[in-house]
């Protein structure tokens, strides 16, 4: 197209799926795990995400909220009814069905030993857990101690710092293009 070509779609020629659509689709083998994530905004900014990106399923973990919250439909725009979720407030608990349900535990964290983002190599991988930290402490000591690996998006800048939402957003994006 040319310059000056280019229009917005409307949103009826988006085609979005209904509910039922959706839930029918094939989700990629990705469980996205809130440990004591405390920004409604974020919950349901991560909940929108995995909701475009066809993430499995999201665990709530700890004192991260859960829906039907008016703070987190804010961000979430009825992801909340599209997504499937669970909560569990121990980690232990999250952890131990995972590893049962043959998922690898992969904490986004800047930690010792950790890799780059980019490097995933999902061939070694046939479900994964990403684990999501609070705002501030980060990935709880559970979910560290139990990583089969750890993931980092690298930063160049003087904050080394992104939003959770953020973060989430690109890792997940990226273990999309990986899984499709």
């Amino acid at each position: 197209m040319k310059k000056g070509e280019y229009r917005k779609l409307k949103l009826t020629e988006l085609n979005r799926p209904s509910k039922d659509e959706y839930a029918r689709k094939n989700k990629i083998p990705l469980i996205v795990v809130l440990d004591n994530i405390r920004s409604l905004h974020n919950i349901g900014s991560v909940f929108r995400t995995c909701d475009a990106f066809l993430v499995k399923e999201i665990y709530l973990s700890g004192y991260t909220a859960c829906p039907p919250h008016r703070e987190i439909q804010k961000t979430a725009l009825g992801a909340t009814e599209t997504v499937k979720w669970n909560y569990a407030d121990d980690p232990s608990k999250i952890v131990t069905e995972l590893i049962q349900d043959g998922y690898k535990i992969v904490p986004l964290e800047q930690a010792k030993g950790s890799s780059n983002l980019s490097q995933l190599n999902i061939n070694d991988v046939q479900k994964l857990a990403l684990i999501l930290g609070n705002e501030v402490e980060g990935v709880s000591p559970a979910y560290m101690d139990a990583a089969d690996f750890v993931l980092e998006i690298p930063q160049e800048g003087t904050k080394h710092s992104l939003n959770v939402s953020v973060a989430a957003g690109i890792a997940i994006w990226e273990i999309f293009k990986k899984f499709h």
